[in-house]
Formats: structure tokens, sequence, C-alpha cells
């Protein structure tokens, strides 16, 4: 009675107050409510002999209100005053009211004045609050309350039938159909249902309220005409109507309840179903696309351009952004699903889920783990790939340059050397022959650097795999055997020209000086060109300022190389001057070289002219590297703050999960404002992708502002995803324990604190040694044996820890219980199984026995049911889910369509095969 107290307060007090409202919102249902209401009591009060007739009225002098209160509560009340005075009258109220608050029931603006003096309100809301308490109250389908039980009660009657959905006490019953059908359900006989019309509510209502008057003894207590007639009929009166056919159709109550065994059973088979189904589906999925991507990061063939190696790059980077992240949380997913199955199934005494073979959790997380191997190395990879490919294409133009530069010098120097000009030429001419050769061998050794560097690049392209290695290494060969050759054809030509030298006794000197210096002038000059056109590649500002200085420095030595192109020009000058003087005959050219002041002038200009260039070329340089130089400032500044925070979130979420700071609703509330704090943070990994990808499209290949990558940045955020939800999971699932397995708070608080308090190093886990003394506390010997420290129970363990708790068994019993707890049979118990296993031991759950008797109870004691049986008492959905899967019943007592509940009820909790 204490429990019905504390309880039912509130649910009196809220129709009352509906009450007030209704008579003034609508006076119709006050003509309802006196019809309904004085019918249920004459229906009482006609035991005892007696009626009344005005409500209001007969209920002043409170006599036959204490006798109402007296059958239907089946107690003797305070002996009533008999006078006729009001304060007599006031006395006996008094008492009825005082009874009816005796039995837990808070009546609200109700006093015995009011009844006395006929205040109509008032005395149908003390009756209401008789009927609620005394014919309503004790309506319960599935642990709900009284109105939405009764409400249940007859949606599951009315189910089966055409035109008839029960939503509420009032609209819902207008037609009269909702009247017959529960008349019809539970005594066919009375009504012939097929011939009723949803069109005709006047003929439906009167003929169930005659049927339930005359068949079942339930007064007529509403009128056909005032239902129809009225928008929206008094819920309180047909509540009560209504909860007199529940009570005169209880006696099928317990067939109801073993219905509703049943259809829980089911219910809980089909969802479990559907989740093997979902976990399937979902691990087949994912187990292919890593099947597909695998052979794609694996793939390390080489690229031959630059553009090819990026856009492997950029296919790389959307993998990682765009297709890895909603994988990643589709295996987490995963096992989530699989976590709560098997939780599903272990707290509804089901076996444990074995998914098809290479889809187990295991198997996915191998195959995962097949994917990060391939994917390990492949992003360093590709960067490496393109850095090769960029020194390739600087060392493949320079080698053009350089053989391009060679090639024209060495043009015509051959048919030069094999000229036998010297035979027919003066003694002048064959001296200035031997200067000018002497000026070419000058010429020669000073290009030896030149051919030696074009070996070396063809050599380094060969070295780093270049695509083109074949066209290299043919020019370059070319090269080299032309300058072996021209070796060779100078040698010669020396040799000629020196025995022809004794021949000869004047050289002009002035020309000879000329040509000996305008020679390595002219080689200064191609050089300064050479390396004023280079090309660099650098990759910090030091780099660019070294080039900086080297180049400040060249063009300090122009003022001296002007001074030298002046003295040269002299000579020339000094020449012309000579020979105008003494009109020599020199045709107008240095016979000693072919280098022309128009030439050194020309060279000269276009050395001032690269000068400038080259400026621009390493300012604009010195400005790229700035802006790199912000890039990774910018990169690390956010990637230091992202970093720590990633790692303090994972530190407070593993605290969270070890402390017992409240409820474990608490605790789970706590994670999910983690969680969504968490996912508030993505902008800001989003923000550092952006800043990551303009880093490396800037070909940036080191930061030493951070010590972070964006592969460490993506791991953690991802390990920290991953966590929180498995982390909730585990709250959700030790939740899920405690109430289906009756644990109490403080009990989950002593497993959580045992469990604390051998966890010294607060990483989550205990290790063998820690494992081996939390057991130990807990009453379970486990001896010295060194093998005995993996944080689990074998056999023998297990059970010794058994009998040692009180349990004395023999083979068959202990292989029975090491199936429960040991079901994929790997020789241990972990401590999970072992609490699982007591909780169930103590817990009171559904049994196939239990369905058995349920089964037995729906069928009327018979060893078979029927599929009418079947379709009649349970749902249409779950009636048709025991039909399909019901073997023919084939006892000697079979009849034609009987089925077999019994091997039904045994293969649903896995005792035996459907």
């Amino acid at each position: 009675m204490d429990h019905y107290d504390s309880q039912q307060t509130n649910d009196y007090m809220q129709p009352e107050e509906d009450w007030d409202r209704d008579l003034l919102l609508d006076p119709a249902w006050e003509k309802q409510q006196r019809k309904t209401f004085t019918a249920w009591c004459n229906s009482h009060l006609r035991k005892a002999g007696t009626q009344i007739e005005n409500i209001e009225e007969d209920f002043r002098d409170g006599l036959k209100l204490m006798l109402l209160l007296e059958v239907i509560s089946g107690e003797r009340l305070a002996k009533p005053e008999r006078g006729k005075m009001r304060v007599h009258k006031i006395s006996n109220v008094n008492k009825a009211l005082d009874f009816i608050a005796s039995k837990g029931v808070k009546l609200v603006s109700i006093g015995a004045e009011e009844i006395v003096d006929g205040n109509v309100k008032m005395t149908l809301g003390m009756i209401w609050t008789i009927i609620l308490r005394f014919a309503i109250q004790d309506i319960s389908v599935e642990e709900t309350s009284a109105k939405e039980g009764l409400l249940l009660w007859c949606q599951r009657k009315t189910a089966p039938y055409k035109n008839v959905n029960i939503q509420n006490f009032h609209i819902s019953w207008k037609d009269g159909l909702g009247f017959c059908a529960l008349i019809h359900r539970h005594r066919p006989e009375l009504i012939d249902y097929g011939k009723l019309r949803k069109d005709d509510p006047l003929t439906n209502l009167n003929t169930a309220f005659d049927v339930a008057e005359k068949y079942l003894d339930i007064p007529k207590m509403l009128d056909a005409e005032d239902i129809v007639g009225t928008a929206r009929p008094d819920e309180k009166a047909i509540m009560t109507y209504v909860s007199s056919f529940y009570h005169a159709f209880s006696g099928a109550q317990k067939a109801e309840t073993a219905a509703n065994r049943i259809c829980k059973v089911l219910a809980v088979n089909q969802e479990n179903e559907q989740l093997m189904e979902d976990y399937e589906k979902l691990a087949s999925d994912l187990l292919e696309w890593i099947r597909r991507t695998i052979p794609w990061l694996e793939n390390r063939a080489p690229e031959n351009t630059m553009h090819a190696m990026q856009q492997k790059l950029e296919d790389f980077r959307d993998y990682r952004r765009l297709h890895k992240p909603p994988k990643v949380q589709e295996k987490c997913q995963l096992e989530i699903n699989f976590n709560t199955l098997q939780t599903k199934l272990r707290l509804s005494n089901r076996p444990a889920f074995m998914p098809s073979e290479g889809r187990m959790v295991s198997d996915i997380n191998n195959a995962w783990g097949c994917l990060e191997q391939a994917e390990k190395g492949y992003e360093e990879w590709l960067l490496n790939e393109i850095r090769r490919l960029e020194r390739l294409d600087h060392l493949a133009e320079k080698f053009r340059q350089k053989a391009s530069i060679h090639e024209a010098w060495t043009d015509g120097k051959e048919a030069m050397l094999r000229q036998k000009d010297y035979e027919t030429a003066t003694l002048s001419e064959i001296k200035a022959l031997l200067k000018k050769h002497e000026a070419f061998e000058s010429d020669l050794a000073a290009h030896q650097d030149r051919v030696e560097q074009i070996a070396a690049i063809a050599q380094e392209l060969n070295e780093l795999d270049y695509y083109d290695s074949p066209s290299v290494n043919a020019r370059c060969q070319k090269i080299c055997d032309q300058w072996d050759n021209l070796g060779a054809l100078t040698q010669k030509r020396r040799e000629a020209l020196e025995r022809t030298e004794k021949l000869l006794e004047t050289i002009d000197q002035l020309y000879l000086e000329y040509a000996k210096r305008a020679a390595p002038f002219n080689n200064w000059m191609e050089g300064a060109m050479e390396d004023l056109q280079d090309t660099f590649i650098v990759h910090a500002i030091e780099e660019v300022q070294g080039l900086t200085t080297a180049h400040e420095q060249f063009k300090a030595t122009l003022p001296d190389a002007d001074k030298e192109r002046l003295a040269i020009l002299g000579i020339h000058n000094e020449v012309s001057k000579i020979v105008q003087t003494y009109h020599v005959n020199m045709a107008g050219t240095n016979p000693y070289t072919t280098i022309t002041p128009q030439e050194i002038n020309g060279k000269w200009d276009h050395v001032r002219q690269l000068v400038p260039r080259r400026d621009q070329a390493l300012t604009e340089e010195h400005a790229r590297q700035q802006h790199n130089e912000r890039l990774r400032k910018q990169f690390g500044a956010q990637a230091n703050v992202i970093g720590p925070w990633i790692q303090t979130k994972m530190e407070e979420i593993g605290r969270i999960s070890i402390e017992m700071h409240g409820t474990l609703e608490d605790q789970l509330s706590h994670l999910r404002q983690y969680e969504k704090s968490i996912v508030n943070y993505k902008p800001k990994i989003d923000q550092l992708e952006g800043d990551h990808q303009l880093i490396q499209e800037a070909l940036i290949f080191d930061n030493k502002h951070t010590n972070y990558t964006m592969e460490h940045i993506r791991v953690g955020w991802e390990q920290l995803l991953t966590t929180i939800a498995r982390t909730i999971n585990e709250v959700e699932n030790q939740i899920l324990t405690r109430d289906a397995k009756g644990i109490s708070q403080e009990q989950m608080n002593e497993f959580r604190a045992s469990f604390n308090h051998f966890d010294r190093d607060h990483s989550g886990t205990l290790g063998p040694e820690e494992f081996k003394a939390c057991l130990i506390s807990l009453g379970y010997d486990i001896g010295n044996d060194p093998q005995k420290k993996t944080g689990m129970m074998d056999t023998d363990d297990f059970r010794a820890c058994l009998i040692s708790m009180g349990y004395n068994m023999g083979e068959a019993e202990f292989a029975r219980i090491m199936s429960i707890v040991d079901p994929n049979r790997l020789g241990v118990v972990t401590f999970q199984a072992f609490i699982d296993f007591m909780s169930r031991e103590t817990a009171d759950t559904d049994t196939a026995d239990q369905v058995m008797a349920s089964f037995k109870i729906l069928a009327g004691d018979k060893n078979y049911i029927t599929v009418d049986e079947l379709r009649r008492e349970l749902p249409p959905d779950q009636a048709e889910y025991c039909i399909a899967r019901m073997a023919p019943y084939t006892g000697p007592d079979a009849v034609p369509g009987a089925l077999d509940y019994m091997s039904f009820s045994t293969a649903l909790y896995g005792e035996s095969d459907l």
C-alpha cells in the first residue's frame, strides 16, 4: 500500500483537474457521465438489493455512498449516522471520503458539504475518483499506467478487426465497432461482426449495448444517440464502460499474459536477426573496400613526369581526407554493433553470434591492419619521387644547356684542324698559324672542364634512373668521342706546325697577344653567361641568400673585367694602327684567333643584360621562400595547439572511464558532452588540412617550427573519435547489463572500485599480476603457478573458483557452464564472462521452459498448437513468424495442421535446431 500511495497521488489529481475543465467546456458530457456513473453504481448497489435514481440526490445523506464503498471494496466502514439532520449527513459523507483517502486517493477540492448540498460537479468527480481507484487502477498491461494499460488492452484485442483503430477513449468509439470487436473477440457467437457497417454507428452501438447487458451482465451505461450526437464523447464515461468489459473478460487474462510473453521473446529474436543481417552486410562491404584499396596503395610504380606524380599525390590526399574517414567510422560502428548484439544475445539468454567465415571482428581488424601497412610510407614515397623527378628535370636541362654550348663551340673545329693551309702559306702565315694553333690549344684546355661536367651530369642522370637516359647517353658519348678526336687532331696539327716553324721567322706579337688575352676573356664571358642563365632550386631562405652573396661577388669583378676588355680592344686597336701606319696586308682578320672585337663587345653587352635578370630572379625566389616560411609558421602554430589538445582529451576520456563519479548515466552524460565538444573541434582540423595542402602545393618538405606532421594529427584525431565512441559503448553496455541483470548501482561501483584499486598505472587494464591480486582479494586462491598470469582463468582455475563459491558439479554440468562462458572454446574465461555468468545465475530471464509453458496455455493444454490459435492470440506479424518456423507436430494425438511449439521454443534458446 505504501508503494501505491507514493505513485498514485498525482495520477488522481490530474483526472480531477481535467474534470473541472471538461464540465466547463462541454455540458453535454455531464449528461453522459450522469447516466454512465449511475449505471455503474447500480451495477454494484444491486448486489446489496438497492439502487439510485438521481446521482446527486441519492448520495446526499451518505448512506448509499457508504454502502457502495462497502460493496466494491469488500470491507466494512464505520457505523453510519441514522439521523436526518445536515450534521448527520456530513458525518456519513466524511466517513466515506475518509475511507477513499485511506486507499491512497488524494481528493482535490471535494468536500462533504458539496456532496450534501447536491453539487453535481463535485458528486460526479467523487464517483469518477471511486471508479479510478476500484475499477481502473489495477488494470496493467506490460507495466503501463492504468489508463495506458486499458488502452493497450483494447488495441491488442481489436487489432485483427477491419475498420477498428482504437487510439483514445472518445472519438475512437463513436462508430460502435470497437465495442462490437471486444465482444466478438471473446464471445464470437454473440455478434455477427461481418454484417456490421461503419456508416451505421447507431445500430452498432445499440447492438453492443444490448448484447453486453443481456449476455455479459454489463448494464447499459451509455446512450447511442448521445455518443453519435456528440463531437467528442466523454472520455471518463467511455473508460468506465470499457473497464466493465475488461473485468468481464478478465478470465482471458491468463492467455493474454502468455501471448505477451511469447510476443516479447519473438520480438527479441526478430530484432537480433535483423542486427545479425546488418552486421554481415556492413562487414562484407567494408572488407570489399579494403580489398580494392590495398593493391592501389601497394603500387609503387614511379611515373616519368612531375605532373603524373603530383596527380598521384592529389589522389592520395583525397583518399586520406574524403574516402578513408567514413570507412574509419564504419569500422568503429561495426565493432559497436557487434558488441551491442552480443550483449543483447547474452542478456536474452541466447547463444553468442558467430559471423560468417572471414567476417569476424578479428578478420576485419586484420584486413584493416594490412590496409594501414600498405598505406604506411606511401605518401613519403610520393614526395621522394617528386623530389627525384624535380632533380632529374633540373639535371636534364643543365645537361642540354652545356651540351648545346659545347656542340656550338666544337662545330667546325675538326674541319679546321684537318686543313693543310700551312703547306702553301708564307713564313708569316706559318707563324700566324702556329700562334693560332697555340691559342686553340689554350681554348681546348679551357673546355676540358665543361666536357667533364657534361659526363658527370650524364652519369648522375643514369644513377637516378632518368627515363630518357638512352638519348642522354648517346649524346654524351658523341661529345666524348668528338672530344677525343679533337685532341688527336690538335696534337697532329701541332706536330705539323712545329715542323714548319723552323722555316718561319717572324710573327705579329700584337695579334698573338690579342689572341692570348681574348681567348680566356671570351671563355670567362661564356662561363659568366652560362652561370647567369643557370637555373637553381632552393628550399630555404639561407640558400637564396648564399646565391645572392655569390652573385654580388661576381658583380664586384665586373669593373676589372671591363678593364681587361678595354685592354684587349686596345691591343686590337694597336694592330689596326700599325696596319694603317705600315700598310700591312692582313686582309682585315687576326690570323691567331677568330674572336673579334665585335664578338667580345656583343658577349659583354649580353653579360651586362643578364646581371639584372639574375637580380630579379633571386629577388623573386627570396620572396617565395619568405612566403613558404610564413606557411611553415602558420601550420606550426596550429599544430602545436591541436596536437596537445588531442592528447589532453584522450587522457580526460581515460580518466572518466575509470573514475566512479556519479552513476553510469552520469558518466554516459559526461562522455556525450565530451563527444559533442570533440565533434565541434572538427573545423580546426579542417583548417589545418587546408594549411597542410598549401604547404604541399608549395613543395615544402620540412618545418622546424613544429614536431607535429599532418599524419600525426590525422592519426590522433581518428584515435580520439574511436576512443570516445568505444568508451560510450562500454558504458551503455554496462547500463544494459546492470538493468537487465538487476545489478544495483552500489554493486557496479564495487566492481569498478576493485578494478581501479589494482589498476595502479591508470591504464584502464589489468596486467597478469594485477588481475591475480584482484581475484585473490575477491576470495579466489590463484596459487603460485607462474603460467597463470594472463588476466584470465583457464578451465581448471574457473572450476576451482566455482567450487570454492559453493558449486558442486560433475563433468556434464561443468561442460555446460564452460559452453556458456567460453562459446568460442578458447580454453580461457574473461572477467566479463565470469560476471555475466554469475549475473545470469541469479537473474529472472526467460527460458525455453517458460516459453513452452506459455504456448501450452494458448493451446489449451494440448501438446500442439494450431494456425488458427496462433493467429487469434498473437499479433499478425509474430503469428506468421511462428507459423513459418514451427515444424509439424507428429505425436500420436496430432491433428491436421498441428504445429510443434516445443521444438520451436527449445530452438529459440539454441538448445536444438529449428
